[in-house]
């Protein structure tokens, strides 16, 4: 059963980097990107070693996004293989990984096709961004968010022509320009992925064709709802803010949790994580 109110949805969500912007034409657009439009094709290179196991992969991204990235979809496709010895005896495991993953105004799309499927949602880290701040750029928004984690510049450079922010977080380099990755560089547990910008084109025309997802059954998540059902329930929102500005974490745990499965599951980390997110949303909301 779909969640009766926005203010359940957000209180279930982990956010995520990726998101929309609010449909009603009384508020600003709410800004991923401070680009309009863009095409950027990247390649992805792995390489490390686990527990006496070589891997090594490589593959290619798509991003393709307008309407200052309410629109955007991204394609990837690679392939990593495992090189490793069990009981003296050599042995070779490679893994193929294709995906989509579309954002329209605050609904996902993401395809799975082993399964031959499409699943449904809502990107709530945006929403929470539509609900709290509909009035500011989301870039500067997840920008502060990153800094409270410790996130920080650690210097500029020029990529592809293009005059770059270097950003670090929990190990993690980006080059930024306007909000948009053109290079990332992460290690963890002893693999490298570098995913850097071949190709960028800024502020050009985007054909429709490139936002059209496969042909597949579309599988609605329990907390789905069309833009045009989250701007109305969005009305109501001031007066449950602040309800959520006065509840403690073991109140919003216990309400969050009777109210979807998937939070039942999450870890004590995880669910701390969420409520603190929200309680830094809350308090920007009025600066």
């Amino acid at each position: 059963m779909k969640k009766s109110s926005v203010l359940i949805a957000l209180l279930i969500a982990i956010t995520s980097c990726k998101g929309s912007e609010a449909n009603n034409e009384d508020q600003q657009q709410i800004k991923r990107y401070k680009v309009e439009s863009g095409i950027i094709i990247y390649e992805i290179t792995i390489n490390g070693k686990v527990m006496g196991s070589t891997i090594s992969g490589s593959g290619t991204e798509k991003l393709y996004f307008k309407d200052w990235g309410a629109i955007e979809l991204v394609e990837e496709e690679s392939t990593t293989t495992t090189k490793m010895k069990i009981f003296g005896q050599a042995k070779t495991e490679t893994e193929k990984v294709h995906k989509i993953a579309k954002l329209d105004n605050g609904e996902s799309y993401h395809v799975d096709f082993d399964k031959k499927e499409i699943y449904a949602g809502r990107d709530i880290a945006m929403d929470m961004v539509n609900a709290f701040h509909p009035q500011s750029d989301a870039g500067d928004i997840g920008k502060k968010m990153a800094e409270g984690v410790g996130g920080k510049i650690i210097g500029k450079e020029n990529f592809l022509g293009y005059p770059c922010e270097i950003y670090e977080i929990m190990g993690v380099k980006q080059w930024i320009y306007k909000g948009v990755s053109l290079k990332s560089e992460m290690s963890i547990m002893g693999i490298t992925t570098i995913k850097t910008a071949t190709s960028a084109k800024f502020d050009t025309r985007v054909s429709e064709a490139y936002f059209k997802l496969p042909d597949f059954p579309i599988i609605k998540q329990e907390s789905f709802m069309t833009n045009e059902e989250f701007d109305s329930e969005i009305e109501d929102m001031d007066e449950n803010i602040e309800v959520l500005k006065e509840m403690s974490y073991e109140e919003w745990k216990k309400l969050a949790a009777e109210n979807d499965e998937e939070m039942r599951n999450m870890s004590e980390e995880e669910l701390k994580e969420t409520y603190n997110m929200m309680q830094k949303m809350l308090r920007m909301r009025n600066e």
